[in-house]
């Protein structure tokens, strides 16, 4: 069994909860009493016979394909034990630098961060379940690029992998940031298992003081007759979410006047850049009813060789309504109107501005993905890997009003945005040769990979947001992106302590099919056929681990990696004030260049590592604030930034039976500075504000994590762990000085909890809290606060 390292990327905290000056303490606190008590029993003179972190070489037992870097890794059995999951995404919790922005249960989008990379970079981390792809490669932001992480279910999971670096030649640019590969079960012989799992969450902000609950069933059952193997999956959940936006208006600074009626109900507050607002409704409460089911086959065709089959369907009904924290003077409920003005605290204000900030949408998607691989381990001179995959949208219809509350609630017109035709194939064939079977000093692993990514997004007009049909266009972006590449790889053992890696992966890119179309201002709409744009290029990598002796090891490493951009990306429509301005199909690939020099030492109870990390982004792709040419006052869109840095430290360590028997510690300590260089096109947002020189936009300073699990016996295990994340900010020049608020990043620390109690072979009863410490913190969204879990699990 391999043991997983446990980091924290986090999430930020909330100024009324915390002291400030409290949580480097606190980030500090739980580095140093990890780093003590692991540091106990490193004296030892034994090998480490469990802890593969850093896997090299030919052999690894980890899933993550010809990779010679830095791999942390977590199986079923630990996650049961230490981590409360509701969705699959949570196994990632506790890992090195890692965090996924999920803000409810059922959230749909959930881009993963890593040592270098932030919540709106979807495209910088390839994320796999079984090799079919998981990352939505059509955009890079938080939005339509977020991952198919509901394409498996949590009771699937056999282990998960992470590795850091784009060092492996087998994987595409978009590696550079972090490969995380979700690896499920098949069954040795008939099993079935049923789970409930239940949460609820107590939430107190503003005006809203409600609990938001979940629900989720899952079942499964496989057999294994022979040479032929099946298994199913069956997943149903129904959550609801705290409020994940906030309705404000900007603090208005005419009186009002005596005749204007009056509006209670509005709390005094201020935006991330310190202007002064009201916030006058909670928007975004989100319902959603989720079913996930999935078949897997396989077939053996001889011991070392396998055929196997997976087919996995998603369908999500979500409605998102807002409520309102006004009322007018005979206690009435109240969210705007099309003209006029009223009072709120003195003040006026404009009612049709009130109105807009009320919204409500209804969601329907069915999303499918299959994947057909055919794999050959003969333990001999080759071995051969050939896998397709492909994720298709076949319904995704978003209804939004645009009407006025409450009588848009029932009626009334709106958008219809279809993402239908959305989707991806892969195709990926590699071989491995040993020269001399299994005694060679090389093994020479090579491939070749395509893909396709269709990215749809049309939007109509209606005169019935809840049932009618799409009317005229309102906005379209279309378009695609293709890759071919071939890669070689050899892993070269130079003496029984020293091992290089050196290879190169060679990729040509395509975009095209690109499409837009938006409505001017004055009603005009303007279709653009984009042109067909092309790039190639070629990505060194190499690894040197050198190990010390029985208890060290020693590794540099060092990689280009190209992240090319993405349909999103690149034919985006860019709105100034009310006019679109078509996007920009010439955006530059991201060249990155990044290295790491890694120490672990290693014994049968303990484990530290420490990584020095860095990296050189050229042509970075980062939403910022810059002008057009036609028109006076700069807008955001996405740009190339000529140059990032980012360098850092990440500290894991781990010690079993620490002080007394059964008692495990693990933590982690990650520092990073990073920083933008040079942008040349930056266009300052307030006087004398620049760029450059500014930390790089959601990437926290500091992230650490301590996770203390104590196992008295075979049947309990108790668990309690920390998560603390620095300060980020979210723009390119840093003017968010005020991150806790709404659309503001914070810092933050959260504890969490979790019990859980083998009752025998077939009983496994859990209970935990998130978030135990009811930190209230912001990153754009308020997170989730005090949220307590139970689940039973049946195995026959």
């Amino acid at each position: 069994m391999k043991k997983i390292t446990f980091t924290h990327t986090t999430k930020q905290g909330h100024p009324r909860r915390m002291s400030t000056s409290l949580r480097p303490i606190a980030s500090a606190v739980l580095a140093c009493l990890a780093g003590g008590t692991m540091a106990q029993g490193l004296d030892s003179a034994e090998a480490a016979d469990t802890h593969t972190v850093i896997v090299t070489g030919a052999g690894q037992t980890s899933s993550v394909m010809n990779s010679p870097a830095t791999i942390e890794t977590v199986t079923a059995k630990e996650l049961s034990d230490t981590t409360n999951v509701m969705n699959v995404e949570d196994a990632l919790k506790y890992f090195p630098s890692i965090l996924v922005r999920k803000r409810y249960n059922g959230d749909t989008n959930e881009p993963v961060t890593s040592r270098t990379t932030g919540v709106n970079a979807s495209a910088r981390t390839l994320i796999f379940a079984d090799g079919v792809l998981l990352s939505t490669l059509v955009n890079n932001n938080n939005g339509n690029g977020s991952p198919q992480w509901f394409m498996v279910s949590p009771e699937e999971i056999d282990s998960i992998d992470v590795m850091y670096g784009p060092f492996s030649a087998a994987y595409a640019g978009n590696s550079y940031g972090a490969v995380v590969q979700i690896n499920t079960r098949m069954p040795k012989q008939f099993e079935a298992t049923a789970k409930l799992n239940l949460s609820t969450q107590s939430f107190d902000l503003y005006n809203t003081s409600k609990s938001f609950k979940s629900g989720e069933l899952n079942a499964t059952i496989g057999n294994r007759q022979g040479a032929f193997s099946w298994f199913l999956s069956a997943n149903h959940q129904d959550s609801f979410s705290q409020p994940i936006t906030f309705g404000t208006v900007t603090q208005s600074t005419k009186a009002a006047t005596a005749a204007l009626p009056v509006i209670n109900g509005a709390t005094s507050d201020y935006n991330r850049t310190g202007g002064a607002l009201q916030v006058i409704s909670a928007g975004n409460l989100n319902h959603t009813v989720q079913d996930t089911a999935k078949v897997k086959l396989a077939y053996d065709f001889s011991p070392q060789t396998h055929l196997s089959y997976a087919l996995g369907f998603w369908q999500n009904s979500a409605n998102s309504q807002a409520s309102t924290y006004l009322n007018s003077a005979n206690g009435a409920p109240y969210y705007g109107a099309a003209s006029g003005n009223v009072n709120i605290g003195g003040y006026s204000y404009s009612a049709s501005t009130i109105a807009g900030q009320f919204s409500s949408n209804n969601t329907q998607q069915e999303h499918w993905m299959q994947s057909l691989e055919l794999d050959s381990k003969n333990n001999g001179a080759w071995d051969w890997n050939a896998v397709v995959s492909n994720v298709r949208y076949a319904t995704d219809l978003t209804r939004s009003s645009t009407g006025l509350y409450p009588t848009v609630m029932t009626s009334g017109a709106g958008r219809i945005a279809d993402a239908s035709g959305t989707g991806w194939t892969t195709v990926d064939a590699r071989a491995t040769y040993r020269p001399d079977g299994n005694q060679t000093s090389h093994v020479i692993t090579f491939g070749i990979h395509g893909d396709q990514f269709k990215l749809v997004s049309p939007t109509y007009n209606t005169t019935d947001w809840l049932n009618g049909d799409k009317g005229t266009l309102y906005t379209n972006s279309l378009g695609k992106t293709q890759t071919s590449a071939i890669w070689l790889q050899d892993e070269w053992r130079i003496n029984p302590s020293l091992l290089a890696t050196v290879g190169g992966r060679y990729e040509q890119w395509k975009a095209l099919d690109g499409y837009n179309y938006a409505i001017a201002s004055s009603g005009t709409g303007f279709p653009v056929n984009q042109p067909t744009v092309t790039h190639h290029g070629f990505s060194p990598k190499a690894t040197l681990a050198w190990k010390a002796n029985d208890l060290w090891q020693i590794s540099s490493s060092v990689g280009r990696a190209l992240r090319f951009p993405t349909v999103g990306e690149l034919y985006q429509n860019v709105q100034t004030g009310t006019t679109y301005t078509q996007a920009n199909p010439y955006l530059k690939p991201e060249d990155v260049t990044s290295a790491e020099f890694a120490f672990e030492r290693k014994t049968r109870e303990s484990r530290v590592r420490v990584s020095l990390f860095g990296e050189l982004v050229s042509d970075a792709l980062i939403s910022q604030t810059s002008t057009i040419t036609g028109y006076a006052t700069p807008v955001s869109f996405t740009q190339n930034i000529d140059k990032t840095r980012q360098r850092g430290i990440e500290i894991v360590t781990e010690k079993d039976n620490a002080f007394i028997q059964g008692l495990q510690l693990t933590g982690s300590l990650t520092f990073v500075d990073a920083v933008i260089l040079a942008n040349s096109s930056y266009v300052p947002t307030i006087a004398g504000a620049t760029s450059v020189g500014k930390h790089t936009p959601y990437v926290p300073d500091w992230r650490a994590t301590l996770v203390a699990t104590y196992r008295p016996d075979a049947k309990w295990a108790y668990t309690l762990a920390g998560r603390y994340s620095g300060r980020q900010f979210a723009t390119v020049d840093n003017t968010d000085t005020n991150p806790g608020t709404y659309q503001g990043f914070q810092s933050f620390f959260v504890a969490d909890a979790r019990v859980n109690y083998h009752y025998n072979r077939q009983w496994t009863i859990a209970a935990g809290i998130d978030n135990l410490n009811n930190e209230k913190y912001y990153l754009f969204h308020p997170f989730p606060q005090r949220t307590a879990y139970a689940e039973v699990k049946y195995t026959y």
